[in-house]
């Protein structure tokens, strides 16, 4: 399909129903073989002296730990080209055209790297509902470091490989039949419809090593807030490389199938998807007011009537969200944060480090202190040991809600719901 101008994105959507590993890479009729030996080649990298390969399906007796990013596959022809820019292929504009995607598969890795808080997924029990990676066919990748590598190199090392991987097991699906084709129009400017015009803030972590987000293959730190094409989320342009904070981590495989747009797409009879705005989380006061206050004039002067705020991280990023939340109100746009608490294990803590002064549309995606308790499983991938505890990874275990991975998503995944209690 020729790209043109406003003529956004096609997803051609293939499910993915059972997941192994053979000789070579095929799919067919919801079945997804990964050829080990090229998704070794693919791996290979000086950085890394071992990678391994190991299928985890929702409903197995399985943990993984240490996970570290997800990616949904995806291509747009043989050899990936299109998809992830600036890693894959060219740092050049994405969103338009013909994309094949695996819908309920994932590759990930899991294991160690500095600065990596312990993140785990169940594939069953009761965490495997708060994770979306509980629910998907996990291609997961172990890997150690080769001897003398530095730790920056093995880590993007681990980020190409990903993609190359989650790149190569969809172009196995380029002449299947589809599940479904989903034509995805891009925002349009301009009022003339009458609908109310919505727009996604989205703040993407930028602390340095190991907690950086990266977009077209470069970090955000240091720049302004920039506006995107929702579609440019689907070809992986927003690529993850940050390792914090692992039930608010946005690995790749979120942004890709970014919540709050896909609602917002939903909508489209009601709303309009109008802009996605791309925002650094800095570190420090001043930069922190500065991008905000450059976020909210973006969305004025894109005439914007209401915009959802998403954030990454932890305590520091809730002033990211706040500062937008109260710029943009003063802009006369309506804002809504999408935030997690922080207020201790029994939850009568102050929920938000930082709260608006101004905005007062807030949804919670849990507290992020409150803890439960995973029972054993037989098998365990990415780190025999949860370092967070000193115990194996196969026991019973006793952890907070902050452990599982994604399980108080911003972007608005989430299976967790509140009650008044008596």
């Amino acid at each position: 399909m020729e790209a043109t101008a406003g003529a956004g994105l096609t997803r051609i959507v293939h499910e993915v129903r059972e997941l192994d590993l053979g000789e070579r890479t095929s799919y067919c009729a919801g079945r997804l073989t990964v050829g080990e030996e090229r998704a070794r080649e693919l791996l290979r990298d000086p950085a890394l002296s071992e990678v391994r390969l190991a299928c985890a399906a929702p409903g197995d007796s399985v943990r993984i730990v240490g996970v570290l990013d997800a990616i949904q596959p995806c291509s747009k022809g043989p050899g990936g080209g299109g998809v992830f820019p600036g890693l894959l292929g060219p740092a050049m504009p994405v969103g338009r055209g013909e994309t094949h995607v695996l819908r309920g598969a994932a590759v990930l890795a899991a294991g160690y790297l500095p600065r990596a808080q312990e993140a785990i997924i169940d594939m069953s029990g009761p965490a495997a509902p708060l994770s979306p990676l509980g629910a998907t066919h996990n291609l997961v990748v172990e890997f150690a470091p080769a001897e003398g590598a530095a730790w920056e190199d093995v880590e993007a090392a681990l980020r190409r490989g990903l993609v190359k991987v989650a790149a190569h097991l969809a172009e196995a699906a380029l002449d299947a039949e589809p599940d479904a084709v989903e034509e995805l129009s891009e925002p349009e400017p301009g009022i003339a419809n009458g609908k109310p015009r919505v727009g996604v803030v989205l703040n993407l972590q930028t602390q340095g090593k190991f907690k950086d987000v990266f977009v077209y293959g470069r970090s955000l730190s240091g720049g302004l807030p920039t506006v995107i094409a929702p579609g440019e989320l689907d070809d992986g342009a927003v690529v993850s490389g940050q390792y914090g904070h692992p039930a608010l981590k946005n690995p790749t495989y979120l942004q890709q199938t970014h919540p709050v747009v896909a609602a917002l797409r939903a909508r489209s009879d009601e709303l309009d998807l109008a802009a996605l705005v791309l925002c650094p989380e800095p570190v420090d006061q001043a930069n922190k007011e500065l991008v905000s206050a450059h976020a909210a004039r973006l969305c004025a002067e894109l005439k914007l009537d209401a915009a959802i705020v998403t954030k990454e991280g932890g305590g520091n990023a809730d002033a990211d969200v706040s500062l937008k939340l109260d710029r943009l109100e003063e802009e006369g746009i309506t804002a809504v944060g999408i935030l997690a608490e922080m207020a201790g294990r029994d939850g009568t803590g102050p929920p938000l480090v930082v709260p608006p002064t101004k905005a007062t549309a807030l949804v919670s995606t849990g507290n992020y202190d409150e803890r439960m308790t995973l029972p054993a499983v037989e098998h365990a991938l990415g780190r025999e040991r949860i370092a967070l505890l000193d115990q194996a990874s196969t026991d019973e275990v006793e952890l907070p809600v902050a452990a599982i991975y994604c399980a108080q998503s911003t972007l608005g995944w989430g299976r967790l719901t509140c009650a008044e209690t008596g």
